[in-house]
């Protein structure tokens, strides 16, 4: 009998884990995905510098990422309390935010953001810091932050300082995979990457959103749950 509740517990335990790591891991995506300046900034440096130049622009932009990701988290833990027990509206609003990002993503053009690049590489370390400040100077992503948080039920009362730190780990994860494999695709298709090639995976990124928060939306409104 012991053996059998000691199974649960650990199945359990493990169950909470993986949840918090696949939704940190989705949000990290979710949040590095969209082709604003810095997202700009790293495909032009992977095409005119190399793919290494682009991805640490990619992890600067990410330690950025993290430090909003982090003071979201933390200034959303203090009324923890209230937002369990408001769960579903915060999830209602949530998908809406994610759906107005959604559909502003898509509609947005990339291509004015493309800035003349320096004909000097630089360090890997040069590169790194100017996409840090880049990102640290858009404190909007807090907004986008708290909706990918309300939607996930990313902050809980209840969570454990052990599942916070996997959480928050997941999303730099989450973050530096889709700096790995934008850099990658990138550098694989330079020849034939252009500007539309910009415009295009945008639009495809906004289309995802807006049908994953649409999904959300309505599944909410069921009473059934995505994630």
């Amino acid at each position: 009998m012991p053996r059998k509740r000691y199974f649960i517990i650990f199945a359990a335990m493990l169950e909470a884990i993986i949840n918090i790591l696949v939704k940190g891991f989705i949000i990290g995506v979710i949040v590095s995905a969209p082709l604003g300046p810095v997202g700009v900034l790293c495909i032009q440096r992977t095409l005119n510098k190399g793919r290494w130049y682009g991805f640490v622009t990619g992890v600067g932009a990410s330690m950025s990422d993290i430090l909003y990701a982090l003071a979201t988290g933390y200034g959303m833990s203090f009324i923890a309390d209230f937002l369990s027990r408001q769960i579903y509206w915060l999830q209602i609003i949530g998908s809406v935010l994610l759906l107005i990002f959604g559909i502003y993503t898509f509609r947005s053009n990339p291509v004015k953001s493309i800035r003349p690049v320096s004909s000097s590489k630089g360090t890997y370390i040069h590169n790194l810091v100017t996409a840090f400040f880049v990102t640290l100077s858009n404190p909007l992503i807090i907004f986008l932050f708290i909706a990918l948080y309300a939607r996930f039920g990313f902050v809980t009362q209840d969570i454990k300082v052990f599942e916070q730190f996997l959480g928050y780990f997941s999303i730099i994860i989450g973050a530096l995979t889709w700096w790995f494999s934008i850099t990658y695709l990138i550098n694989k298709v330079r020849k034939r990457f252009d500007l539309r090639g910009i415009w295009i995976i945008n639009r495809t990124i906004g289309g995802i959103v807006v049908i994953v928060s649409a999904i959300s939306f309505i599944m909410t409104l069921t009473g059934k749950s995505l994630y």
